[in-house]
């Protein structure tokens, strides 16, 4: 089954063109991340997917049209995202920023998985999340992504700013999800190893257009081709 089905997408701020007529797909239980300079608009297209930019084109979730849709009706439909930046709030503890991301009242189970994901922030439930090291932080924005139980998961650059060992622990963390709940995966990164790692397909993304796309498999040894500007 189509996931996500993107066709002719142009996205905006004000009146500059970001996106210049992208074309992409993520099938059922897929991990396709996309690759691409700082400024390529990889941020923007996750943008566009939860309908926080202007946009034009077709944006087909679940095989509906959702270009028109308010962001929290996106949201209701059953896409999350760990954002760049993990965007958590620093007062508040663990335990209540995961609950935070719980869609309805039964949780308890989502959370327990959470906490088998990432024990090292299950050992800080109680921590506010001001105290934590950036790569707990970045567990907790992902556990909190998942506790939405969403169809697709979006994530914003998980390995930005991280320790090559913290690194390893998202790797891991993501091939789990991956295996354990056949979760859809959208990822924006521009660590190459990772996203080689983990995706089953990739889309290079430069200036605002896909310039490169296959599975992991077949764009192995072409980096100059297509990632040296990465």
């Amino acid at each position: 089954m189509r996931v996500l089905d993107i066709d002719d997408l142009k996205a905006y701020y004000g009146k500059a063109i970001v996106l210049r007529g992208i074309n992409l797909f993520v099938d059922e239980g897929e991990t396709v991340a996309i690759l691409g300079p700082n400024g390529a608009g990889k941020t923007t297209l996750l943008k566009s997917i939860l309908g926080l930019v202007r946009t034009e084109g077709i944006i087909r979730f679940l095989g509906r049209d959702i270009a028109k849709l308010k962001t929290i009706d996106r949201i209701r439909m059953g896409i999350s995202i760990s954002p760049e930046g993990r965007h958590l709030f620093p007062n508040m503890s663990v335990e209540d920023n995961l609950i935070l991301g719980a869609r309805g009242n039964d949780y308890r189970d989502r959370l327990e998985f959470v906490y088998e994901l990432f024990p090292e922030i299950r050992r800080r439930r109680n921590n506010p999340c001001k105290n934590l090291s950036g790569g707990e932080q970045q567990m907790v924005a992902i556990g909190r992504a998942l506790m939405a139980e969403p169809t697709l998961l979006l994530m914003d650059e998980p390995s930005m700013g991280l320790a090559p060992i913290v690194i390893n622990r998202i790797r891991d963390a993501l091939l789990r999800i991956r295996g354990e709940t056949g979760l859809t995966i959208l990822m924006v990164e521009q660590n190459i190893r990772l996203a080689f790692e983990v995706s089953d397909r990739i889309y290079v993304l430069v200036k605002g257009d896909i310039v490169g796309e296959g599975t992991t498999d077949s764009l192995r040894g072409l980096e100059k081709q297509y990632f040296e500007q990465i």
